[in-house]
């Protein structure tokens, strides 16, 4: 089976040293996905692998094999963003941008961890169904780094469209 990013499929790499970070810029086209640090430690490249999000420049491409991967190309258009990104611009949630993508695909992801109810290590009692706490935000969006610091606007752009969709 193919590898599907964004709903289009592509053939997978015959080197199966290429990363899916490569994969998604290089061999499928989508430049949204940044290539921050290479080594998982600032969230730049996270996309959504099957709903769950991975940095996806520890992931090799090979290993997703009929996975669908969604890049910031695949939540939302110019002409019809989604809730988070109009959510990001209207908070000035970005200064650079750079680490936006990851970002707003690290949120799209926290809602629906927090719609599943499941718990972070902020959640204060494991069984009861987590609490929209900014930090609960902080904690579950601690991977992803803004060197320009714009930390409080994107947790108000997180809670506002969180708290529509939850």
């Amino acid at each position: 089976m193919p590898i599907s990013i964004n709903h289009q499929p592509y053939d997978l790499p015959d080197d199966p040293r290429v990363s899916l970070l490569d994969f998604i810029r290089h061999d499928a086209g989508q430049s949204g996905t940044k290539k921050g640090c290479d080594h998982g430690q600032c969230g730049a490249c996270t996309v959504l692998v099957n709903g769950v999000r991975i940095n996806s420049c520890l992931s090799l491409a090979v290993m997703h094999d009929g996975d669908e991967v969604t890049t910031i190309e695949g939540l939302g258009t110019i002409d019809q963003p989604s809730a988070l990104q109009k959510a990001f611009l209207e908070h000035d949630g970005f200064q650079c941008g750079y680490c936006t993508p990851g970002q707003i695909c690290s949120a799209t992801a926290l809602i629906e961890e927090i719609r599943a109810g499941w718990p972070s290590d902020a959640t204060g009692d494991v069984e009861q169904a987590p609490k929209l706490t900014d930090e609960e935000i902080r904690e579950r969006m601690s991977g992803n780094l803004c060197r320009c610091g714009a930390y409080p606007n994107i947790i108000a752009a997180i809670r506002e469209v969180a708290e529509t969709e939850l």
